[in-house]
């Protein structure tokens, strides 16, 4: 399934949706419809559990061809928001995760020439989250460098501690876009969340894809386009810690909680590690794209 939270329109509450072709479906309504109790918010659905995430998926089914009057919207016709638009906890972001974005960033942004031995990890606060087609801000009191990634986002759907590689894909609920902006030169002392966590630095979306529809996260084609030009092009295999290794890393020391949402790196093609640099600016779009996913589509504005 393909999970949205919604807006019918600019003054009405966030609602979760499920998109079916060129609609996006209630799912407190069509579960209404059906005899089923079924939750308004994306993190109440993920906080119920699999039998939730079934009973919708089987309603779905039984409904495709004939919604109930009040159930269905056009996708063209809504606004789409950050499938969750506030998360309880800040985002864990994984740092040099692909190998030439190692490379590239030991030459311009003075980190370790040498493969990290285990996973890099920072966070991004939930402030920092905006939605599909929401402007990413640029101070330009606070930052000259501003810059782009875009992430495998993988959010969670079982409370995890101390879980073994193995069973880690279990834990996840779905996967979605996320472009981890950057303020390269708000960096202090080696600590990364006055640069990366600022407001609008985690576009998140346009949905999440349940996990039994991706068989596996580590064969996808993900790239970040800057007013059209393609700026990354690259695919999740090439993570130097998959997913099953970042959860159960993580998860050995905090726990991981329904709703959590892992940002797994970038690859190479950042506008630092660039000939000259390159940064975005007020008027820059940047669209990224995660196969199978979908696609993230935002303006620069100055703030």
């Amino acid at each position: 399934m393909r999970l949205v939270t919604y807006r019918a329109n600019i003054e009405a509450a966030a609602r979760l949706g499920a998109i079916v072709d060129d609609l996006v479906v209630d799912v407190e309504r069509i579960g209404a419809h059906a005899g089923t109790a079924l939750p308004s918010s994306m993190l109440d659905l993920i906080d119920l559990g699999p039998p939730a995430t079934m009973a919708l998926k089987k309603i779905l089914s039984d409904h495709a061809s004939h919604w109930p009057v009040g159930t269905a919207l056009p996708l063209a016709n809504v606004r789409l928001l950050a499938p969750i638009p506030r998360p309880r906890k800040n985002i864990f972001g994984i740092g040099l995760n692909y190998v030439e974005h190692v490379a590239e960033s030991s030459r311009a942004l003075d980190t370790a020439k040498e493969l990290p031995k285990q996973p890099i990890i920072f966070s991004k606060p939930p402030t920092s989250v905006i939605g599909p087609n929401e402007a990413i801000e640029h101070n330009r009191t606070i930052t000259q460098q501003l810059d782009w990634e875009v992430e495998l986002a993988v959010v969670m759907g079982r409370t995890a501690r101390r879980i073994p590689e193995a069973q880690a894909l279990d834990f996840v609920f779905g996967y979605s876009v996320m472009i981890d902006v950057s303020a390269r030169d708000n960096r202090r002392a080696g600590q990364w969340i006055y640069s990366k966590g600022q407001d609008t630095y985690a576009p998140f979306g346009p949905c999440i894809v349940t996990s039994d529809e991706i068989s596996d996260p580590h064969a996808l084609d993900l790239w970040l386009t800057v007013n059209g030009v393609e700026k990354q092009r690259s695919n999740t295999r090439h993570m130097l810690f998959k997913v099953p290794l970042l959860i159960s890393d993580i998860s050995a020391a905090i726990t991981l909680e329904p709703g959590d949402i892992i940002a797994t790196g970038t690859p190479d093609g950042v506008g630092a590690g660039r000939t000259p640099q390159e940064w975005l600016w007020p008027g820059d779009v940047v669209e990224a794209e995660v196969a199978g996913i979908g696609r993230l589509r935002h303006p620069v504005v100055a703030v």
